[in-house]
C-alpha cells in the first residue's frame, strides 16, 4: 500500500518560513520523481516544484528563489523549504510520486494546509 503523508503545515506570519515534510512508503522511493503541487481556495491545483529522482529541482515563477526542494533517499522523505511566505502562498500542498517518463503523478499525499497571515 502506497502512502504519501505530508506534515509541517500551519499558520505563519508573512515574510515567515516553513518546511513541509513527505514520507513516502509502500514504493522504490528513490526512483520517482517528487512533486510539490499546492491548491488555493477557488483556484486550479498548481506545480510548486519538483525534485527529480536524481535530485534536479524545478520551480515555477512565484517561488523561485524562496522555495528549496530536497530529498533524503535513505529516509524516503522529500522536503520543501519556503521562505519570505506572502498571503499568495496560502493554500493545500500536496506532494505527489511520478515515475519517470509520466507527466502525471502516480500517488498523491493527503494534503497539509499553509497559512499565511499578513
Amino acid at each position: 500500500q502506497v502512502q504519501l503523508v505530508e506534515s509541517g503545515g500551519g499558520l505563519v506570519q508573512a515574510g515567515g518560513s516553513l518546511r513541509l515534510s513527505c514520507a513516502a512508503s509502500g514504493i522504490i522511493f528513490n526512483i520517482y520523481h517528487m512533486d510539490w503541487y499546492r491548491q488555493a481556495p477557488g483556484r486550479q491545483r498548481e506545480l510548486v516544484a519538483t525534485i527529480t529522482s536524481g535530485g534536479i529541482t524545478d520551480y515555477t515563477d512565484s517561488v523561485k528563489g524562496r522555495f528549496t526542494a530536497s530529498r533524503d533517499n535513505a529516509k524516503n522523505t522529500v522536503f520543501l523549504r519556503m521562505s519570505s511566505l506572502t498571503s499568495e502562498d496560502t493554500a493545500v500542498y500536496y506532494c505527489a510520486a511520478r515515475r519517470y517518463g509520466r507527466t502525471s503523478p502516480d500517488y498523491w499525499g493527503q494534503g497539509t494546509q499553509v497559512t499565511v497571515s499578513s
